[in-house]
Order: C-alpha cells, then sequence, then structure tokens
C-alpha cells in the first residue's frame, strides 16, 4: 500500500510537517509494511518558506527584520536554485531559463529564486491579542526580507502574503525598498503606519530599477476597497473596529490614488481581484514593483508536484484544523481530496473540527478528531496526540 500524507496546518496547534509526522507514524506502527510519502502543504501563509524551500532542496536563512509593531523579530528567507524548481512551477512563474537569462549575469543553472513568507515578518501570529491594531501595524520587515532577497542576487522573488497582521497597502515594505512618505512640509513620515497616513500628502523615490521580478502567491479574490475590499474582510481578524472601517477605506483609497499617480499605474489597479490581499500589500507591489499575482495552490501543487504523487498512491490521507463546507471547492486539503477523488483514489480526511454538511462524495470518509464541545485552549493542547490516536484507529 503506497500512501499520500498531505497536511496542511492546525492553526495555533501543528504545523503541516509535524501534521503530516504525526500521521505517518500512527501509520508506521499499524502498517509497517506501507510505504509513505509525505507532503506537507502550504498556502501562502504559515510554512510557505520552509515547505516549499525544503521540496526543491534549497536552503532557508534566518534574519533580524522590523516586525508588524516595530520590535525586531526573526524571519525566513529561503533560496532554491532555479534547476530544482519543477517545469511546471516555472511555468506559472513565468520564469523559464531563457526569460531569467536577461535577468542575470549567473547562468541559469547557478541562478536562485528567493522565497519570503509574510507571516513570519509581518504576521498576525507575531502579535498578542491586546497588539492587534491595523492602524499600527506595517510591512516594513517584509520589504527588508525583499530588499535582502535582492542584494542576495536572486533573479525573482515568490511572496506568501498569507496571515498578515497589517494593512498598510504594503507601504511599509515600499519605504524598506525605497519609496519617501512625506508630509506637506517635507518631513518623512517613517514608517507610513495608516495612524499617520493624515500626514502624508506627497511621494518621491523610486525603487532600485534591478529589483528582481516577484511574485505573489495568492488566492483570495478581494479588490482593495469597498465591502469586499481589505479593511472591510480582512481587518476585523487584524483588530480592526467597526467603527474604523469607514475612515480606514477612505484613508487607503486616498494613499493608494497618490501611489498609483507617482509610479505612473491606472487607479483600475485597485480593482483588480486580489489587491486586497494582506492588507493590500498586492497592490502596493503591483502599482510600485510591477508584482504579478499567481494562483497559490496551483503553484504550490506544481511546485510539490502534487499530481504526480497522487496518481502514484493507493490512499490518500489529508485534514487542517478545520474542514467546512467550501473546502472541496476550494484550496488545501478540500482541492487535495477533490483531485484524488476524481482519480478514484480513496481518501480519509482528519481534521480538528468537521462541518461539512452536504452529501459526501464516494471514496471520502471525514474524521473529525476533537469531540464536539472541547475547550479551544484544550482543543489546540491535544491535537497532536488526538491526530495520532484518529490514524490509528480509523486505518
Amino acid at each position: 500500500m503506497h500512501v499520500l500524507v498531505a497536511f496542511d496546518k492546525f492553526k495555533d496547534s501543528l504545523t503541516a510537517p509535524a501534521a503530516c509526522a504525526h500521521a505517518a507514524a500512527a501509520l508506521r506502527a499499524a502498517h509497517p509494511d506501507w510505504t509513505l510519502d509525505l507532503c506537507p502543504l502550504a498556502d501562502g501563509g504559515e510554512g510557505f518558506c520552509e515547505i516549499l524551500t525544503h521540496a526543491a532542496g534549497g536552503t532557508v536563512e534566518t534574519h533580524p527584520v522590523t516586525g508588524p509593531r516595530g520590535a525586531p523579530t526573526p524571519a525566513t528567507l529561503g533560496f532554491v536554485p532555479l534547476k530544482n524548481i519543477p517545469p511546471a512551477a516555472l511555468t506559472l512563474l513565468g520564469l523559464s531559463a531563457s526569460q531569467l537569462s536577461t535577468l542575470s549575469s549567473q547562468p541559469p543553472r547557478d541562478a536562485v529564486v528567493a522565497l519570503i513568507e509574510m507571516a513570519t515578518a509581518s504576521g498576525l501570529a507575531l502579535l498578542t491579542p491586546d497588539q492587534r491594531d491595523p492602524w499600527q501595524t506595517t510591512t516594513l520587515g517584509t520589504g527588508e526580507l525583499v530588499h535582502l532577497a535582492a542584494e542576495r542576487g536572486a533573479v525573482a522573488i515568490l511572496l506568501g502574503v498569507g496571515g498578515s497582521a497589517t494593512s498598510d497597502l504594503g507601504l511599509g515594505a515600499l519605504a524598506a525598498l525605497g519609496l519617501t512618505f512625506n508630509s506637506s512640509t517635507g518631513t518623512p513620515i517613517t514608517p507610513p503606519l495608516p495612524a499617520h497616513w493624515s500626514q502624508i500628502s506627497r511621494l518621491s523615490g523610486r525603487l532600485p530599477a534591478a529589483l528582481p521580478p516577484i511574485r505573489i502567491a495568492c488566492d483570495v479574490t478581494n479588490p482593495l476597497l469597498g465591502p469586499r475590499g481589505a479593511a472591510a474582510t480582512y481587518g476585523p481578524q487584524k483588530g480592526l473596529r467597526p467603527a474604523d472601517l469607514a475612515r480606514l477605506d477612505h484613508e487607503s483609497a486616498r494613499l493608494a490614488l497618490l501611489l498609483c499617480a507617482h509610479c505612473g499605474q491606472p487607479d483600475s489597479l485597485m480593482d483588480l481581484p486580489g489587491a486586497g490581499a494582506a492588507g493590500g500589500i498586492s497592490f502596493g507591489l503591483m502599482a510600485a514593483a510591477r508584482a504579478q499575482l499567481l494562483p497559490g495552490f496551483d503553484l504550490v501543487s506544481a511546485w510539490l508536484d502534487l499530481e504526480t504523487k497522487l496518481a502514484a498512491a493507493d490512499l490518500v490521507i489529508t485534514g487542517e484544523g478545520r474542514f467546512d463546507e467550501t473546502s472541496l471547492t476550494g484550496k488545501g486539503p478540500g482541492a487535495v481530496a477533490a483531485r484524488a477523488l476524481a482519480l478514484g483514489k480513496p481518501v480519509h480526511v482528519f481534521a480538528g473540527a468537521v462541518t461539512a454538511s452536504s452529501a459526501v462524495p464516494t471514496g471520502l470518509s471525514l474524521h473529525a478528531i476533537t469531540p464536539a464541545g472541547t475547550p479551544l485552549a484544550q482543543a489546540l493542547t491535544e491535537a497532536p496526540a488526538r491526530l495520532t490516536a484518529a490514524v490509528s484507529r480509523f486505518l
């Protein structure tokens, strides 16, 4: 029996590699003759850098950067040899060897792509609940990682933007890369926190001409502004009070117009699907750095060669913290399950909570590892042991 073990994270409890390891330990104990293929998943948030870098035989470094509230924080930066990236992923990145030959003096075989995980530099998990306030948080640290990757000679940068604590349009990151945000008297506003946006009246400076192309892994389709925009959709989980929503959206619109004018970009950039991802950093990097958005899960799937792994599997085991009604039409474990079912493979999903109520497709088995009514803190603490026990019990 050849089993594909492909878990995403159990938020605040298990990383994706840890979840795979716990499930694998249970399988090996019960079926030592089975062969296992462990494939941790990432969606642009927690684990994105390490999972994709290790999968492609790259190296992960840790560097101190400016955290979301200004305090120093260690953040990860991955470097992957271009030659190690699967062709399907290179196609999605738009980074063929011939294209990259014009971007670097290095031979394509020696070129490296940098991977950045926004969550490690500007992430919500870095802050305690009382510190979460989008008026006071910045993407400066994420920009510092981009700057460092460029200095190190990366021919391209792949940025995962899940799990952010910010709603600053990426202006902090752009400040780290060379833009200056000035008051009417010419005083630089550093960093350009949303709380200080009312003081900003003009922009100056440019990004380095040699900045490598930036690709953003993003599965959300929200525009920058309005009822589906960055502030309305993601602001509350980052600490935005309902009474402040209209003001943040208004100030975001004003700063976005200033940025578009300064960078020579059309205002319609604000309406593009995905412009509102991660507090608008996608918009900011598209406007100032000509960044391109890529479908996150499709990229991860190609990078991890999921289709080949699914085709080789006799059984697929996946899961995450919550498996709900939309999971099978979404990304991550739901997408893995859907693709496996289409290939006729049996699938077992293990999740902290299972709330999907529609008819379960043939071949799919859903398992909630935590009893209903368990307090959240207890569920998070017990998730590793409960996952191992559940896999042992059902398989």
